[in-house]
């Protein structure tokens, strides 16, 4: 698998906003360490990982220190075992121990997504399903979260409510019908995706006649899944979403269902568990 290609617009300014919010007006303890004192430090991942984050790690160095020098041991994207060393950081004790935390943040909570998403990738190997996250990101992270996804092998559903149309229950109701609502979705955003959300079969039908681009079975059961994906018979993509867990995804893919929407992966992260060591 390639590496996706990173927001690189987007991570000075969350690295900027991660610094100011840690170190206001300057970083107190540091200043108890000679001005002139220099270390060398390893990051260790003490859990098995899918690490991801590095364009954000380093730029957090490279704005406090630019003189520090780091060297990566593993790839953005590449699994780790429990006790890798991920990163040798060698300069300016002050510089080092002033990022460490915000660089870390980025590194644990990024490499937390790509794991997750690894593990519901691998869940569904073989299936033809394709696992998305979802809008439900960390405030001002979802581009690099989203990013994450696609390092653990998942794929990005829509980037925010710019670049889709996903016409869900409300709009349905304010539009008064799903024809309704398609009809004034592709006379306001031309050319753009259009998808509906369905709870049950009969919406599944209506979304089809509507000429909907993609139809999502919110929590469906599986033999709903099931009978939704007969019913379709490959003529849209069928997404199924709503409260999906490792235990049964593969389930789900085995309906036939082409994309599986996966809040989890952003909203119910871990963070990966990592120390900074000094030599």
């Amino acid at each position: 698998m390639s590496t996706p290609t990173p927001p690189d617009h987007s991570i000075d300014a969350c690295v900027r906003t991660a610094l100011e919010e840690d170190l206001g007006g300057g970083d107190v303890t540091a200043g108890l360490i000679p001005e002139t004192a220099y270390c060398r430090g390893h990051v260790i991942c003490k859990e098995a990982a899918v690490i991801c984050g590095r364009p954000w790690f380093d730029a957090v160095f490279q704005r406090i220190a630019p003189g520090v020098t780091i060297r990566w041991w593993v790839s953005e994207g590449e699994a780790v075992d429990a006790g890798s060393r991920l990163v040798t950081l060698e300069g300016p004790a002050r510089a080092i121990l002033s990022g460490e935390r915000t660089a870390l943040n980025f590194l644990q909570t990024l490499s937390a997504t790509a794991t997750l998403t690894r593990r519901y990738v691998q869940a569904v190997a073989g299936t033809g399903a394709r696992i998305l996250d979802t809008r439900k990101t960390l405030p001002g992270l979802r581009r690099a979260q989203k990013y994450a996804v696609t390092c653990g092998g998942g794929h990005n559903h829509r980037m925010g409510l710019y670049d889709a149309v996903l016409i869900k229950e409300n709009h349905i109701l304010a539009a008064g019908s799903i024809a309704a609502a398609v009809a004034a979705a592709r006379q306001q955003a031309p050319g753009v995706t259009v998808e509906v959300e369905t709870e049950d079969l009969g919406e599944v039908d209506q979304a089809l006649e509507a000429g909907a681009d993609i139809i999502m079975l919110d929590d469906f059961d599986l033999e709903g899944m099931r009978q939704a994906v007969a019913r379709v018979a490959g003529r849209c993509p069928l997404e199924a979403s709503g409260g999906v867990d490792l235990q049964q995804v593969r389930a789900i893919a085995l309906t036939g269902v082409d994309r599986i929407s996966v809040g989890a992966l952003t909203k119910h992260v871990r963070a990966v568990d990592l120390s900074l060591r000094l030599e």
